[in-house]
């Protein structure tokens, strides 16, 4: 990375390579010349005085000198002006201000998540932002991690926690599509690695701009781009466990200009292999990803790739007997050390952007994602008063998922009847497959008992016969759209927002050899959004807003009695009322506070009648209603934070066995808070020390509300301390996660697979920027 990333304190005036000097010379430039797309911040102006010439007293020679001087013909001395800047000097003293901006947790929502540039105070729908900086100081290791900055949000439990699943108000599911990179989906994996360069969450029914979906609301995570000046940095990272369980990675992220015609290339490499904090296990992953980017005058065109390999633990946690977990150690496995998953991703992304006009833009993005894996996975399935385990030798050869997305959309004004009009136009298509080949099921003999209290393990084999009946696991997904949002200025200060989807849907699910679709559906649904916008002043919004959801009921297996989900059972429909105030006080600290009521209906449920059988029907009914705080920024001009608070009552209103209950996994109460203290030049180099706690209440287990996981306190702490090597600068980076070394249990599937939260962390990392 070069020194004109502005690594030095912002205070410091010498500092920043000289980026403020950069800066007043092409103030000017900077503000009536399209500035690269790929920055999303605007400049504020900085003016810098020219030096002022010191005049030297007259001598006689210089009197003489005159004299002759003004005996000879007057010539006209042109002074030749300084040569303009080029496009990589313009983006190191644009990224200056953004670093220094970002440095001081500064959220800046990216462009994909509302398909719009306009400012949160100008919308009806709460996004809240985990910054850049907040990775880099908190090292999440996972989009549970992150996420936990954030209101509302709790980890839900899928595939033994090899892949991302998260509660959003009171809602989530297991391949519920709602995890996104730069505004496309992501097939059901792990989202967050070393291209992130921040996190968003819109809440509530995002149906209008993501189509089919739960209510509660999508994740976009959103890539590093290339930048127009040459840059890069080196890190090595070596992590501990108690027990001598020690892990070590490595990442490299170098970018800059290809030529000087606006195009940039970036690649970003990243290898780690480390210890499973449990009694055995080991993590291996790798990612490799490259891009491409053109900024022109008009045009932004963005191409990524990233390919990730890994190797990782499949491991259900432990269990909960009589309603409290077991009494061992909490590093203690109950399954076998072949218990892993191993596989490889791919994703593929294009995107452009067109200026059209001054009022008019034309974007247009493709996404290709496809995983495939393996997995042993031992499974529990009963455990007796003396502890010995009833197991199934489980497994899946042969997973494959994908996903293809494509979307186009024009955005921008006009005028009518003296109102201002800002409008969103367009349509997107999807194709999403879920398979599974071959679902290994094999009983295990009582020769191999395992006792969860004196535990041998080592006495099993991977199992080996396959399922037929369960085999083929299939869920193919296709919708194609339309939208339109409209939001109209009635004064400079009150605005009015109004869109509508029309979507059209296909879904088939269903297993075994033969196939058996037991999902069959294909049917048409419009969305309608609605809300109103009050900006009191350039500092704080009102709003409120109505929007809608829909998913349709599917299962992959098969429902008692042959019934086929079709056309005639109706979607799960979401409906959701949202009021709130959002600020931004002088660019340095943002936040939301949100006030929603959501209803979900047309859940699907069973039931036996009046000839004793079982039927289905979509009656059943859910609610979450809450309230949310989060605030991210500068506090002053030593202090960072960022903090949430959510309130989320999410209960069964309507179902014959579940009424009443809590929804499975969601808490009461959530709160996170992290400070972050910067030393700037009152210490020579440049330290930084942050810590924070996040709170999550106790939450149901499972649907029928037969066990309670705990509620926990997890405290994080950090240390980082930049300086200079040879005239490079090096940022040394102590972290601790979970510092008090608590045990406890952010999320279950049901009594017998209660996920176990990673024990105590250090990690210390070095870091050479170039």
């Amino acid at each position: 990375m070069t020194k004109c990333e502005g690594r030095r304190d912002p205070r410091d005036r010498t500092g920043m390579c000289g980026a403020l000097a950069i800066m007043g010379a092409l103030t000017a430039d900077l503000l009536c010349s399209p500035a690269p797309v790929h920055a999303q911040a605007t400049l504020p102006p900085v003016t810098v005085d020219a030096p002022t010439a010191k005049r030297k007293p007259p001598s006689a020679t210089a009197g003489a000198q005159q004299r002759r001087a003004q005996a000879l013909p007057s010539r006209r001395t042109v002074q030749q002006a300084p040569p303009p800047p080029t496009r990589a000097e313009r983006a190191a003293a644009e990224a200056a201000v953004l670093n220094a901006a970002k440095l001081n947790y500064r959220a800046m929502p990216s462009a994909t998540t509302l398909r719009t540039g306009a400012s949160p105070l100008n919308t009806a729908q709460s996004v809240n932002v985990v910054p850049e900086q907040v990775l880099k100081d908190q090292l999440p290791r996972n989009i549970d991690d992150a996420l936990a900055n954030i209101s509302g949000v709790t980890q839900a439990n899928t595939l033994a926690g090899t892949q991302d699943a998260v509660m959003r108000r009171g809602f989530g599911d297991n391949r519920d599509g709602s995890i996104m990179r730069n505004g496309m989906p992501l097939v059901q994996g792990r989202s967050l690695n070393a291209a992130i360069e921040s996190v968003e969450v819109l809440k509530g029914p995002a149906s209008l701009l993501y189509g089919i979906m739960d209510p509660g609301g999508i994740v976009n995570t959103i890539s590093k781009r290339p930048e127009l000046y040459q840059h890069g940095s080196v890190t090595l990272l070596g992590s501990a466990y108690a027990n001598s369980r020690t892990g070590a990675d490595g990442t490299i992220d170098v970018t800059g200009p290809i030529g000087d015609g606006g195009l940039a290339y970036r690649f970003i490499g990243y290898g780690v292999s480390e210890d499973y904090w449990r009694n055995f296990g080991r993590h291996r992953e790798m990612l490799a990803a490259p891009s491409l980017a053109w900024y022109g005058d008009t045009t932004t065109v963005q191409l990524n790739y990233e390919h990730r390999e890994f190797i990782t633990p499949f491991d259900r946690g432990t269990a909960f007997v009589n309603g409290a977990p077991l009494a061992i150690p909490a590093t203690r496995r109950l399954d076998e050390p072949f218990n892993n998953m191993w596989g490889q991703s791919d994703l593929v992304q294009a995107s452009i952007e067109q200026k059209l006009n001054e009022d008019w833009k034309l974007n247009a993005a493709y996404s290709y994602n496809t995983e495939s894996f393996s997995a042993n996975q031992l499974r529990i399935t009963k455990i007796d008063a003396k502890g010995v385990e009833t197991r199934s030798n489980d497994g899946t050869w042969g997973s494959l998922s994908r996903v293809s997305y494509g979307t186009s959309y024009v955005q921008g004004g006009f005028w009518i009847g003296g109102l201002r009009n800002e409008v969103l136009f367009g349509g997107d298509a999807q194709y999403r497959t879920i398979y599974r080949q071959d679902l290994i099921r094999q009983p295990v003999s009582n020769s191999t008992s395992f006792n969860v209290y004196n535990p041998v393990y080592g006495l099993l084999q991977p199992g080996t016969t396959i399922s037929p009946a369960d085999s083929d696991q299939t869920d193919k997904l296709g919708t194609y759209s339309l939208f339109l949002q409209d939001t109209l200025h009635l004064t400079d200060r009150l605005a009015l927002v109004g869109g509508v989807r029309y979507m059209d849907y296909e879904q088939i699910a269903g297993r075994g050899r033969p196939f058996t679709a037991n999902t069959d559906v294909a049917a048409d649904k419009v969305l309608p959004l609605g809300g109103a916008i009050l900006k009191l002043n350039e500092q704080f919004s009102l709003y409120a807003s109505y929007t809608q959801s829909l998913k349709p009921n599917s299962t992959i297996a098969p429902l008692s009695g042959g019934v086929v989900l079709g056309s005639n059972i109706a979607p799960e429909q979401g409906t959701a009322w949202e009021t709130g105030f959002k600020f931004d006080l002088d660019k340095r600290l943002s936040g939301t506070v949100a006030v929603y009521d959501i209803d979900k209906q047309n859940v699907l449920v069973s039931q036996t009648n009046a000839s004793n059988v079982v039927e289905y029907t979509t009656a059943g009914k859910v609610r979450s209603r809450g309230a949310e705080i989060d605030v991210t920024g500068r506090l002053s001009d030593a202090w960072s934070m960022i903090g949430s608070y959510g309130y989320t009552d999410a209960r069964v209103t309507d179902d014959p066995v579940y009424r009443g209950n809590r929804l499975q996994n969601v808490a009461l109460n959530t709160a996170s808070l992290y400070l972050v203290y910067d030393f700037g030049i009152a210490v020579p180099g440049k330290l930084r020390l942050g810590g924070g706690a996040r709170y999550v209440g106790d939450r149901a287990g499972d649907a029928a509300n037969s066990f309670v996981l705990p509620s926990y306190v997890v405290a994080d702490i950090f240390a980082s301390y930049e300086t200079r090597h040879q005239n490079l600068p090096v940022i040394y980076q102590l972290n601790v996660k979970n510092l008090f070394d608590n045990v406890y249990y952010p999320s279950a599937v049901s009594a017998l697979n209660v996920a176990v939260g990673d024990a105590r962390r250090v990690s210390l990392s070095a870091t050479v920027k170039f």
